[in-house]
């Protein structure tokens, strides 16, 4: 038996939310070869996965972590340079960058300088947790100098090679994938009760008056339909923050309202929620493609218009699209085929073989003679002189990837003074954006 056989692929995923978190988890556990050069699964070969939590805004809690549901060998919080320190002294074979652009592009200049001088190092792979329906041109040139660009559907690899190749950069690192967390039992017809479940999104939309009409119409249809059981799903609890900001809780909003009884909210696992689900509704959440590859009748609402500010336009052409009154009145929307099998959706039963191109890239990569070469982003001091250097000082990094003097850079566990004044900064933090600053904002549209 070969010695790599019997050698744990070592994986290690940075995410700088929860949903990035287990976007960049189950991402590595599908994208993992079983033998480096050579093809397959990683079911036959121990994944050892050692996860960092950027810190941030957004890093998630123990709740947050727990409700995702992916474990992990090792979990730590980290900064960025931190993390490129672990990334000099430790060595894998795998590493997944889940996170947003800018922090994809700072760790990409950062690696590339602690891995100058290395013989070796690991596959380098990034990508998006959702809907890629804003930012394109801007998410996409942060996030070359990866080895695998991973795109969740046909559409988009289609798009960000266009991108690429627009720019003169190169698109072979594009790699159609599919949502690594699709899955669960297709619907096979309507529960006891009838279950409407609507998934709220944490910055879509984004005003009060409109969020307000959103959830005053959800409880209208509770209403109106006392035999059907109607559930608001939230992905956060107050003063917790994902992968977006949000700063007008539903939790908040509701206590204006008095819901009928078979109205309520409820947290924890879309999977699980989406098991017993007759109707799923949203603005523009990736929701929906997890609702569509089970089958389960699946609502964009056109009610605030169909705007790209709102993410519901990347779903024209899908047959999803319909309004609330519509849907009060018993319409239960028709997907189209042709548009669901070019999101990756995969609902005709060909999800099981969405990884294997990214599989076999990986493993040529790690069987590759002599190592891979330097990472090579778009982006350079040359390229965007006014550009890249905030995008890198952000993550305390110089123009060149190397920490800037004065950078955070403990890996000691902080003390407890250090942490209580750590959570008191996070909090004074969440009750700007979601108490002061609406205030702020509604006063200056007086």
């Amino acid at each position: 038996m070969p010695a790599s056989a019997t050698k744990p692929l070592r994986v290690a995923v940075l995410a700088d939310s929860d949903t990035r978190w287990k976007w960049g988890a189950l991402t590595a556990n599908r994208v993992a070869p079983s033998e480096p050069g050579e093809p397959g699964a990683a079911a036959g070969r121990d994944v050892r996965l050692d996860g960092y939590l950027l810190r941030g805004r957004a890093t998630p809690t123990a709740r947050q972590l727990g409700e995702v549901g992916v474990r992990a060998d090792s979990l730590r919080e980290v900064t960025a340079v931190e993390f490129l320190r672990a990334m000099r002294e430790e060595s894998y074979d795998l590493l997944v960058l889940a996170l947003v652009g800018g922090g994809v592009q700072a760790m990409l200049h950062g690696l590339k300088r602690v891995w100058e001088d290395r013989p070796h190092r690991p596959v380098v792979v990034t990508g998006y947790v959702g809907v890629v329906y804003e930012k394109l041109a801007d998410g996409l040139l942060l996030r070359h100098g990866a080895d695998l660009v991973l795109a969740n559907s046909r559409q988009d690899a289609d798009r960000f090679r266009a991108v690429y190749e627009g720019v003169g950069a190169d698109a072979s690192s594009v790699t159609e994938v599919a949502l690594p967390f699709l899955g669960g039992a297709a619907y096979e017809g309507e529960h006891e009760p009838f279950t409407v479940v609507f998934a709220a999104q944490p910055s879509v939309p984004d005003s009060r008056r409109d969020r307000a009409y959103l959830l005053d119409r959800l409880v209208r249809h509770a209403r109106r339909h006392p035999e059907r059981e109607v559930l608001l799903k939230l992905r956060s609890k107050p003063g917790e923050h994902t992968t977006h900001i949000e700063e007008l809780p539903y939790q908040k909003l509701v206590q204006r309202l008095d819901p009928p009884a078979n109205f309520r909210l409820v947290y924890g696992n879309m999977g699980e929620v989406l098991d017993r689900t007759d109707l799923l509704v949203t603005v523009s959440s990736t929701a929906a493609l997890e609702s569509l590859h089970r089958r389960i009748p699946t609502a964009v609402l056109t009610d605030l218009g169909i705007r790209e500010a709102l993410g519901n336009h990347h779903f024209v052409g899908s047959g999803c699209l319909a309004s609330w009154d519509q849907l009060d009145d018993g319409h239960r929307p028709v997907p189209d085929a042709e548009w669901v099998a070019r999101q990756g959706v995969a609902a005709e039963g060909s999800y099981g073989t969405a990884f294997v191109a990214a599989r076999e890239r990986i493993a040529k990569l790690l069987g590759r003679p002599g190592g891979l070469p330097p990472l090579t982003p778009y982006y350079t001091p040359v390229t965007a002189p006014g550009y890249l250097p905030g995008i890198l000082a952000r993550h305390h990094l110089g123009p060149d990837g190397a920490p800037l003097p004065g950078a955070p850079a403990t890996d000691k566990e902080p003390g407890p003074v250090r942490q209580i004044v750590r959570r008191a900064a996070r909090g004074a933090y969440r009750h700007g954006v979601q108490r002061v600053a609406p205030v702020i904002r509604r006063m200056g549209e007086l």
